[in-house]
Order: C-alpha cells, then sequence, then structure tokens
C-alpha cells in the first residue's frame, strides 16, 4: 500500500486552468490555535496520544506519556515511546525539536506550532510558522524526483483539487530529535505525509477548535497564545493529513489539526536566544562543521 501511494505521489500533478483558478480558495492571512497536539479523526487508525490525563479527562501537559501500546506502532517504535514516556513521568524532560532548537518538521510542526501563514503563488505555496522561522515551501504542479535529497522539510509538491490544496512530503531528514508528534514517535526516510488544506465553515471550526482545547489542553501564558479573532463568522482553515512510514507503523493513520483567524500580532520565538530547555540543561543547538554553500 505505501509503495503505490508513492509512486501514484511522484506522478505530475495536472495544471489548473481558467476554470479551476476560479475555485482555488484563499488561504491568505494569519491562522492560529490555542492547543497542542493533533486533532483524532472520526473514523479510522488514531495517531499516538497522551495517556496521562487530568481529573476533566484533558491531556496532562505537564507529563508527556504516549500510549505505546497504539497498534499503528511497530514494536521498535513502541518501545521508544514507552522510554520516552517513563523520562516524562520522571519529572524530566526528555529532549525534542522546542527544547533542542532544532527544525520542527513535519508534522511536529502541526503538534507544536501556534501560528501559520501561506503564501500562494502560481508555481510555489510558501508556508510559514511563527516558532523558530521555521518555512516550507511547496512546488506547485510538479512531481518528487526520482530520488529525493533528505531534508528537514523534505521535499513537497502540491496541486488543487477543486476548494483543496493538496501537498505530498517526501525525503523528510531524519535527524537525532526527529519526530512525528509530542511524544517522541520516531520516524524513518520512508515517512511520507499528505496533507489536505481547505476552508470550513466558521462555527464548525469554532465548535472543532474547542474541542481540540478541552481534549488537548488549552495553552496558555499570562494570556492565550494566540489572540484569536472568535467571531465563528470568519471562515476557518483545517488541515487534515495522512502518515505511512512502513519502519514505524504497521498501517496508515490520519489526523487534522483546525486554526481561526488571528487578531493579534505575528509574535516570532526563537528557541537559540534563550537556549535553555525546561530541565535546565543548555540545548543541543544545530550547528555546522562546514559552510552548506
Amino acid at each position: 500500500m505505501i509503495a503505490s501511494c508513492i509512486s501514484i505521489a511522484m506522478l505530475p500533478m495536472p495544471a489548473i486552468g481558467a476554470q479551476g483558478a476560479s475555485l482555488i480558495p484563499d488561504f491568505s492571512g494569519t491562522w492560529g490555535r490555542n492547543s497542542l497536539d493533533f486533532e483524532t479523526a472520526p473514523s479510522g487508525h488514531a495517531p499516538v496520544t497522551n495517556i496521562k490525563r487530568l481529573p476533566s479527562g484533558t491531556s496532562d501537559q505537564s507529563a508527556r506519556v504516549g500510549d505505546f501500546k497504539n497498534p499503528i506502532l511497530r514494536p521498535n517504535a513502541a518501545e521508544i515511546v514507552k522510554r520516552r514516556g517513563e523520562i516524562s513521568l520522571s519529572g524530566t524532560t526528555f529532549p525534542d525539536p522546542s527544547n533542542q532548537c532544532w527544525p520542527y518538521q513535519p508534522l511536529y510542526d502541526f503538534a507544536f506550532q501556534f501560528q501559520t501563514q501561506i503564501l500562494q503563488q502560481k508555481d510555489q505555496i510558501t508556508i510559514i510558522y511563527d516558532r523558530n522561522h521555521e518555512v516550507r515551501r511547496v512546488r506547485m504542479n510538479q512531481s518528487h524526483p526520482a530520488r529525493a535529497i533528505p531534508s528537514w522539510m523534505g521535499d513537497s509538491v502540491g496541486h488543487y483539487e477543486g476548494d483543496t490544496l493538496v501537498v505530498d512530503t517526501i525525503g523528510i531528514k531524519v535527524g537525532p530529535y526527529s519526530m512525528v508528534d509530542l511524544y517522541g514517535t520516531p520516524f524513518t526516510e520512508h515517512l511520507h505525509v499528505v496533507e489536505r488544506y481547505r476552508l470550513i465553515d466558521g462555527q464548525t471550526a469554532k465548535v472543532v477548535a474547542e474541542r481540540s482545547e478541552r481534549v488537548n489542553g488549552h495553552v496558555r501564558g499570562s494570556t492565550d497564545i494566540v489572540d484569536l479573532d472568535l467571531n465563528h463568522q470568519e471562515k476557518g482553515l483545517q488541515v487534515q493529513f495522512m502518515v505511512e512510514d512502513e519502519g514505524v507503523f504497521t498501517t496508515s493513520w490520519s489526523a487534522s489539526v483546525t486554526y481561526r483567524r488571528t487578531k493579534g500580532k505575528w509574535e516570532e520565538v526563537i528557541c537559540a536566544e534563550n537556549p535553555r530547555e525546561f530541565s535546565g540543561k543548555t540545548a543541543d543547538l544545530p550547528k555546522a562543521d562546514k559552510p552548506d554553500f
């Protein structure tokens, strides 16, 4: 199944004609959310979730203990998730991209980024996030190379299907802190992600976003992380994604994240400017032994 999906993804995507261009949605502007983690799909195989819960049933953000018994995990991956959960339960934060100042790769960016902007051009989609100057570039109506050179954000190609932007990504580089979620679930060079971006009714976005905050926790400091425009007349942005990795998962699985319009400032958070992880240790900042040019 994985091989067939990848082969289909490598086929050239059709160009958008004049009639199709009129259907292209406008994703411009700033989108945000005040919850972590993924939203589980109503059916099908679910992602790894936090088994550490508050009495209310909300995810306990003080401990990230992934459900290592989730049937989507192969034994080697389940053992990694279990070990990292034990570290978290001990009161120590296990190393991850956010506390080590490493790239937030797909899919970790969906789990831990709070604001995003989508810049639409004819031949390229640029997706930017507020934390760590993260940027993804999607080549439109093209195919993956026969052999994708691994990179932190992978090789992404996209096309429109009516009112939906479809992004297919392979070739995501595996680093020392690479993981797909907040629970340390690893991935291999076989990771394949297909994302579907679409605008949804504002009331639906409100219901889904509020449910995510109840289930996964409402993230705030002295105030909300993101100043959302709570006018439910505004459209929401929902990103559904399908994930495959034959080296880690027994099957494909799906999840989503839902964003709402923001009205506050675009706050940039630069990890490397304050490289102290939660345990008080200095983060393992990425560094190059030689120039990459």
